[in-house]
């Protein structure tokens, strides 16, 4: 492979690599200059004046994920560098970055993986037809039949693969159909998670950061959302920059390619993936100086700011007025034609599958309960209920069983509309929708978990199904106000998301050649806070918005998809329970179990018997979200050796029924093995042993089934992703397109008064 990478990639394509990353960096180092002066101007007005909007009843958990892993179990991986399947150990830690050994042993020693994957930006895909066709797309001038001569012969029929447009692809498969289900399920939310790469916490660098993106890609006429606004920083820089690159890059070697169609096809991609290797690092380290440059001269800025914010605001508003009476004509002329006969079709879009997906977590985070209090009836002990309780604590980040509320989104569809309004794919608003449902759920579990426990510390186990009715009651009320609001907020930035990038590709060029003429308006001192092209985007967006906050507010005002008005205000009836969100994390096993401390003990008595390091001891007492992904009468992995099964060559193609020997799944080889045999072998050695007991997937015994949350101990500090309100930019708004959505940064200063007066 190293051969293969230096003979394509010498040290003259390298220098071309690293001019253009420079210059593409170089460039949006300077917008982020002057972004970063705004957004420290717009969070010191914002921390001065503060901001409105609709209060929260659900409390919201502050360290959810402390302490625990979020999946692992083993699977089949094919390994590029010598065309093999092997066993592997996949281990996902609260990062979300999957980390694979050779056996789980290694990961419980404290080993070194054999590799990470940072998941931002792939695609998870289930069948060969849908990677083929990728593949096809990146090499134009290689194609692969579909069906025919297949990139690589695969161990079993259930695949999963990792497709990412510039970075390796990883292949792995499974045995069984349920298995490839759960995988993909716990794919699906590494991808999810990693694509919010960007911080809420930096409430300066992220607007800034988004806003130099968005400017950056309209420079070059390149207005909607965009798919690879994911990941982190560096990430999205390389992506930017690969979009210009990879044609270039792809012009320059391709024709020097040899062999057959596949190995070209498996060459290029590992060339792709060396090339964004090397723009990754170098957008990093340029990224980091240019942020700790204006890091650096920030206190004198925030200095200036406070001594002359009411100059600025005045500056501000006259430049502002100047001008609203050159484009705002403009911008409602194009309103009234191109945009307001669509926003109920839209709004009615983005309604329906949103609506359901968060009526399936209403009724998922019920279903739990309801089994709870069945169960809570047979046995009423304050340790049963601990029990129950350490499982339902982390149902939000259960992916598995949030398949079915992240499902209903996916319905969502803007056929005949995304052409029109450069919407690239739907999958913006889906994964944004998906993250604000995995945020409602932990919500509503951690305030039940909260009021629970509080009206435990007052009564005996005789009075516990009670409790828990009264607890879900209250949990559920807040949960429909606090949904209502939050889809309302949704709508209203996806709606934002659709049409200001559309209005403002078409009024730009009759205004841009105006606004020039405007700066001279602004005081040099105030010249870093005022930027004309930011004025600008502020008055398309004031044009836009109250006709979409009237749509919103009439959909609610006829009690579509249940959603409540604004002038309804939740009575609280718990004045004191924002108190409880400042409580500890509840161990529910320490506090009301017994099986915790005993079990503690006995793995110490065993790290002291093994040696085992601290950090290799922490690793196996950690807690997982979801138990191993191993089904009761699969084949079982052998975790303690890397088990290899046959590469492309080694896979001939046999008659169908055709029996194998059942041993040639113990030697470390396997050749001349048909896939579907792999079943066959290891169901015949698992009938030597006695079969495990079967247990239903939502069983309450102890024994923890796949799928299954286990017990676990504190939450560590974890960054929210919680959707903003209207106290951030205006900028990360548009361009902001994370598959999560990002933030929604579109409330500027002279916006902020007008929205938050209308949402009141």
């Amino acid at each position: 492979m190293g051969d293969l990478i230096s003979s394509h990639l010498d040290e003259g394509k390298r220098e071309i690599i690293k001019a253009r990353t420079g210059e593409v960096i170089g460039e949006f180092g300077r917008l982020y200059e002057q972004q970063y002066a705004v957004a420290l101007f717009n969070k010191v007005r914002f921390d001065i004046e503060g901001g409105g909007g609709p209060q929260p009843q659900l409390l919201r958990r502050k360290a959810p994920l402390e302490n625990r892993s979020i999946f692992s179990g083993a699977l089949f991986q094919f390994l590029e560098e010598n065309k093999k399947w092997r066993n592997r150990f996949l281990f996902v830690p609260d990062s979300y970055n999957m980390n694979y050994y050779d056996n789980k042993a290694s990961h419980e020693r404290g080993l070194h993986p054999k590799g990470t994957i940072n998941c931002a930006g792939y695609k998870v895909l289930t069948s060969m037809d849908q990677y083929l066709e990728l593949l096809n797309n990146s090499l134009p001038d290689v194609k692969a039949k579909v069906g025919n001569a297949p990139f690589l012969k695969c161990a079993t029929e259930f695949l999963l693969i990792l497709w990412h447009p510039y970075a390796r692809h990883y292949y792995f498969c499974v045995v069984t159909e349920k298995e490839q289900k759960k995988w993909h399920a716990v794919f699906q939310d590494c991808v999810r998670h990693t694509n919010d790469g960007l911080l809420e916490e930096s409430k300066v660098q992220t607007p800034a950061f988004t806003d130099s993106v968005r400017l950056f890609r309209q420079a070059h006429g390149q207005y909607g959302t965009w798919e690879m606004m994911c990941g982190t920083p560096p990430q999205i820089l390389a992506n930017l920059v690969m979009e210009t690159l990879l044609p270039e890059v792809r012009d320059l070697i391709t024709p020097g390619l040899k062999g057959k169609m596949h190995e070209r096809q498996r060459n290029w991609m590992l060339i792709c993936d060396a090339v964004y290797g090397l723009v990754v690092r170098q957008a990093q380290a340029q990224y980091e100086a240019v942020v700790q440059s204006c890091e650096a001269g920030r206190p004198l800025l925030e200095a200036s700011i406070r001594t002359d914010m009411d100059q600025i605001i005045t500056s501000k508003e006259h430049v502002s007025n100047k001008i609203k009476a050159v484009a705002l004509p403009k911008a409602e002329k194009l309103l009234k034609v191109s945009i307001q006969p669509y926003i109920s079709s839209i709004l009615e879009a983005l309604m329906e599958p949103t609506s359901r997906g968060f009526s399936e977590v209403r009724d998922v985070f019920f279903r739990e309960l309801v089994d709870m209090s069945k169960n809570t009836l047979n046995d009423s002990t304050k340790e049963k209920l601990a029990e129950h309780m350490e499982k339902i604590s982390m149902l939000a980040f259960h992916p598995v069983k949030m398949q079915s509320c992240y499902e209903k989104v996916e319905d969502l569809s803007l056929d005949g509309l995304q052409q029109r309004f450069d919407v690239s794919s739907p999958s913006v608003f889906v994964q944004r929708a998906q993250i604000l449902m995995r945020e409602q759920m932990d919500d509503a579990v951690y305030t039940f978990e909260q009021i629970l426990h509080q009206s435990l510390e007052d009564q005996g186990p005789e009075g516990l199904c009670k409790s828990i009715q009264r607890c879900q009651d209250r949990v559920i009320k807040k949960f429909d106000y606090d949904s209502s609001t939050v889809r309302k907020r949704f709508f209203r930035e996806a709606l934002l998301q659709i049409f200001i990038p559309y209005m403002l590709k078409q009024l730009t060029p009759s205004v841009a050649s105006e606004l020039p003429r405007f700066q001279e308006l602004i005081f040099e001192d105030f010249s870093r806070f005022i930027l004309v092209e930011n004025i600008f985007e502020e008055v398309v967006l004031h044009s836009v918005m109250k006709d979409i906050m009237m749509a919103v507010k009439e959909a609610a005002v006829q009690r579509r998809h249940n959603l409540y008005r604004d002038s309804i205000v939740l009575t609280s009836s718990d004045p004191n329970l924002h108190l409880l969100g400042d409580n500890p994390a509840i161990d529910w096993a320490g506090e009301f179990g017994t099986g915790p401390e005993e079990g503690q003990g006995q793995d110490d008595e065993e790290g002291e018997e093994t040696g085992d390091t601290g950090e290799a001891h922490r690793r196996r007492r950690m807690k997982q979200v979801v138990s191993m992904i191993q089904l009761d009468g699969s084949p079982i992995l052998v975790n303690e050796s890397c088990l290899e099964v046959p590469s492309v060559d080694g896979i001939p193609e046999e008659r169908e029924g055709e029996v194998q020997d059942a041993d040639a799944l113990s030697s470390p080889e396997i050749v001349h093995q048909d896939p579907v045999k792999v079943n066959a072998t290891t169901s015949k050695e698992k009938k030597k042993a006695p079969p495990p007991p079967v247990q239903p997937e939502n069983s309450p015994s102890p024994a923890l089934t796949n799928g299954s949350i286990l017990k676990g101990g504190e939450r560590r500090t974890q960054r929210r992703q919680t959707a903003p309100m209207w106290n951030e930019s205006l900028f990360g708004l548009y361009a902001a397109v994370n598959l999560d959505f990002v933030f929604l940064f579109f409330t500027m200063t002279g916006i902020l008064y007008t929205i938050n007066l209308t949402i009141a």
